[in-house]
């Protein structure tokens, strides 16, 4: 069984180029698509589907910057844990806390574009800094504590658009 990255021709690692993991996916759902196996035999049919659903599944998780990191820190061997590991530098938590009233205080779009901003500028950096740690060194402990920061600023940049949903 392959892994995501063979089953798409890449090399595993956190920063891919997006551009290719779009063509080979394309390529591959072209090729394996229900639509095409419509009027062949049921073993056929329901093949094709297993095979839709595995590679929606991977691509789903290659694509998003968070299931590639825990994807990846899996194949090296790391628990990544973090339904059991929370633990969270005071630093990085007290910037959330900053970053929540700002969110509950934003009472206009511009508001929210700003914060967004913020934090979608912190996403980059958490990205820049996993792609080094897993790619670069493979210190995938550390790499880890880093997917966890992401998560949060993931969630808050969720709640950000929930945000804008309830002003508009």
């Amino acid at each position: 069984m392959k892994n995501h990255f063979e089953l798409f021709g890449l090399t595993p690692a956190f920063a891919l180029e997006a551009e290719s993991l779009e063509r080979s996916y394309r390529e591959i759902q072209a090729r394996i698509h229900p639509d095409r196996y419509a009027h062949a035999g049921d073993a056929e049919r329901r093949a094709s589907m297993q095979w839709t659903t595995r590679v929606n599944e991977a691509y789903s998780t290659l694509k998003s910057p968070v299931q590639r990191a825990k994807y990846l820190l899996e194949m090296n061997g790391v628990d990544v844990g973090f339904e059991t590991n929370t633990q969270m530098p005071a630093d990085f938590l007290l910037r959330q806390l900053e970053l929540r009233e700002a969110l509950a205080g934003a009472k206009q779009p511009e508001a929210l574009d700003e914060l967004l901003a913020e934090v979608r500028r912190e996403q980059r950096l958490r990205e820049q800094g996993i792609a080094q740690l897993i790619d670069g060194s493979q210190d995938y402990a550390a790499a880890a504590g880093e997917v966890r920061k992401l998560m949060f600023l993931d969630k808050l940049a969720a709640e950000i658009d929930v945000a804008y949903e309830r002003i508009e």
